[in-house]
């Protein structure tokens, strides 16, 4: 076994957790990054407005996004790249919560998929003022990044995990997850009630 998980990152063009316009994967095996990736997503209709306080935060705006696939044209490229790895996210219920809500909004099934929050796994770690992702991603070491480019937010994020399971000599997420208390847990499809 070793330290094999795939970190990802969205941003959103507004409030609404189905409004997905970028991500950023970061596929790590054996504790190093062997993979990398993002694209930008068009966000689906009645999501694709762009407000103004996202757009402040990641710069990405509508024109950015004009000729980007729709997520439910992008759904197989994106799990291609994970195949069954665990997902991390700093903050994980906001980024399964994108998942979930762009597939409930495209019509497509939310994919079965483990995950772990690597937010609250540097609240377990690090002894910080914040443990924001720039906080976090400074105490393991990574530091200098492009803050809210989902790309550079995902190899933070994937950089706050393998630093961690050093520190509590953890060679895979699950062990990880045991010498924090932090739960890894599962993203499923919603259940439906006929």
């Amino acid at each position: 076994m070793s330290l094999d998980y795939v970190a990802i990152d969205f941003e959103t063009a507004n409030s609404s957790s189905a409004s997905a316009c970028s991500v950023g994967l970061v596929k790590v095996v054996g504790g190093r990054v062997v993979d990398k990736t993002g694209w930008l997503i068009k966000p689906p209709f009645g999501h694709d407005e762009f407000s103004e306080w996202n757009t402040r935060i990641h710069g990405i705006v509508r024109d950015d996004v004009v000729d980007a696939l729709e997520w439910h044209e992008q759904m197989a490229d994106l799990l291609d790249f994970v195949g069954d790895e665990i997902l991390v996210a700093h903050n994980a219920g906001f980024d399964m919560g994108v998942i979930r809500g762009a597939c409930a909004a495209t019509g497509i099934e939310t994919p079965e998929s483990r995950y772990f929050c690597s937010l609250q796994v540097a609240r377990k770690t690090y002894t910080l003022d914040s443990y924001r992702l720039p906080m976090a991603a400074m105490a393991a070491g990574f530091d200098e990044f492009n803050h809210h480019e989902a790309l550079a937010d995902a190899e933070a994020c994937a950089a706050i995990i393998a630093h961690s399971a050093k520190r509590h000599g953890a060679d895979t997420v699950d062990e990880l997850a045991a010498a924090t208390g932090v739960r890894v847990n599962r993203l499923a499809p919603a259940v439906r009630f006929v």
